[in-house]
Formats: C-alpha cells, sequence, structure tokens
C-alpha cells in the first residue's frame, strides 16, 4: 500500500499533529493526494511551547502551498491530562494512559467536525516494545498510514526534505513527561522547570539534548559530539540552571 492509496479509500481523515517530522509530513501527503484532512494539536503540560509554535508553522506553510484555509486546516485542543490521576501517578504504563486521554479528547473534537477516521504519525521504525502507547492507539482504532505504508524515519526524513517541509530534520522529540523518572509523581512545576531548562540550553546552541529529575537535581544529557561543548559552556550552564534546581550534573555516557 501507498500514501495515495490509503487517502484514496480514506479521503476525510481527522490527524493527531504534535508538529514533529512523521505527523508533519503526513499532513503533508495528506493534503498531497487530495484527502480532506483536519489536524489536532492537543495542548497539554506535557508539550512545550516550542511545538506549538512550530506545529502552526507548518501549518500556514502548507495552507499557502495547497490553498487552504489555515483556520480550518488545524485546530488546538486544549487538555488537563495532570487530571487523570493514573498519568500523574506516572506509573510505568503511564503513556498508555496519557494517549487514551489524548486520542478521547482528539476523538471528541473530530467527532464534532464529522470525522471518523483518525490518523496518527506512528511510522514502520516504531517498534511496539518501546511505544507502550500504541496499545492504547489499537484499542481506539486509531489508523498509523505510515507504518501500514512501510514507511521508516529515515524514508520520512528524505521525502520531507524533497517536499521542502523545514521539519525534515527536526530532532525527535519525547513529551516532557519523559523527563521525570517512573513513580513519581508528575506536577506543573516539574514540567515548568524542566521545559525552561531546555529552552535555556537550546540557546546556549544544544541540540537533541535532554534534562531530566535525578533523585531531585537536573540531570543533562546531550549528545557526545556537544560534551566538549557543554564542558566549555559550564559557567553559562550554571547560570541558567542554578535558579531551577539545587544541583546540575552532567551524564558523560551522554544521550
Amino acid at each position: 500500500m501507498t500514501l495515495k492509496d490509503f487517502f484514496v479509500v480514506n479521503p476525510r481523515v481527522a490527524l493527531a499533529f504534535s508538529g514533529g517530522v512523521d505527523s508533519a509530513y503526513l499532513l503533508h501527503a495528506a493534503l498531497e493526494h487530495g484527502a480532506e484532512v483536519k489536524a489536532y494539536f492537543i495542548k497539554s503540560q506535557f508539550q512545550p511551547e516550542f511545538e506549538l509554535e512550530d506545529a502552526c508553522r507548518l501549518v500556514k506553510e502548507l495552507a499557502e502551498r495547497f490553498g487552504c484555509d489555515e483556520e480550518k486546516l488545524m485546530q488546538v485542543v486544549p487538555l488537563d491530562v495532570l487530571a487523570c490521576e493514573m498519568v500523574a501517578a506516572n506509573p510505568a504504563d503511564r503513556c498508555y494512559h496519557c494517549k487514551k486521554e489524548i486520542f478521547r479528547a482528539l476523538m471528541e473534537a473530530a467527532e464534532a467536525d464529522g470525522f471518523t477516521v483518525i490518523i496518527d504519525g506512528t511510522n514502520a521504525s516504531d517498534e511496539e516494545g518501546d511505544r507502550p502507547g500504541m496499545r492504547a492507539l489499537k484499542e481506539m482504532e486509531v489508523k498509523s498510514p505510515l507504518r501500514l505504508c512501510g514507511l521508516t524515519k529515515e524514508e520520512i526524513r528524505r521525502l520531507s526534505k524533497d517536499a521542502g517541509l523545514f521539519t525534515w530534520d527536526k530532532p525527535s522529540y519525547a513529551c516532557l513527561a519523559t523527563r521525570i523518572p517512573a513513580g513519581r509523581c508528575i506536577t506543573a512545576e516539574d514540567l515548568e522547570r524542566v521545559e525552561t531548562a531546555e529552552a535555556n540550553l537550546e540557546r546556549l546552541g544544544f541540540r537533541d539534548f535532554r534534562v531530566r529529575l535525578y533523585h531531585g537535581a537536573a540531570r543533562i544529557q546531550v549528545k557526545p559530539e556537544q560534551m566538549e561543548l557543554a564542558i566549555v559552556k559550564q559557567r553559562e550552564i550554571l547560570e541558567q540552571m542554578k535558579p531551577l534546581f539545587a544541583e546540575i550534573l552532567l551524564d558523560m555516557e551522554g544521550r
């Protein structure tokens, strides 16, 4: 099956849209193949602001390219995901409960707009063992066209580059909840601290890194090629991080 085949069979779809590489390309492909598509961005405490900014930027560019109404192409759906006790408690299968909450909110919004087919950006490189939330997708009958068509992450990046999408080389990004160790209750305060810390480090030149909570401290994980930068910018990092965390650790194994 090709994406063109998929959209011939499913000409009206609601897309779970994050502004990342996969869902960005899927939105482009749906428009390219003439499908009636609407992207739904679920804005919870787990999504940093830059993800919404990227999503809005991409929608604006695609609306201009395909002659769509930008306001009708994407809807932001607010969600207080921490209101779900099973999500806030942060058990090992938190992702399952989180996905259920996200897609429940998305489906309600999509149903109000007359959509019955829900799609997401899961691709052929995503192993089920690495994605506990995929169980929720199956239970809620969410379709994953990229996976169905056998498209890997590498292929999606190449196709995105060919299509002129700025997201083609965007680093993979896991939600802010992944920065909190399983078993530790997730609070809005901790999420805000992590988001602020990562935004500050990005301004210092770091890319594709993580700031994780570790027994109350902040554990910074950078790519091996940026380890030297972390050492050189030690003072600047401390200046940015000290107002947020009492202890700052650098993971020498890297990310």
